[in-house]
């Protein structure tokens, strides 16, 4: 369960940020399943996928 308390601790400190540091936390953190990827992609804003993809490319 400890693995689940760490995901929404980043979580949360996902939706409180911005979209510069939604970007940083979403190319660096590691270990995510798929399932929480998707998760933190639900609270990032469509019209910045463009840069989102960009830094990931």
């Amino acid at each position: 369960m400890e693995g689940n308390s760490n995901f929404q601790h980043i979580l949360e400190r996902f939706k409180a940020a911005d979209v510069d540091t939604k970007i940083e936390m979403y190319t660096t953190i590691r270990g995510l399943t798929v399932e929480q990827y998707k998760e933190l992609l639900r609270y990032f804003p469509i019209k910045e996928l463009d840069r989102l993809e960009q830094a990931m490319g």
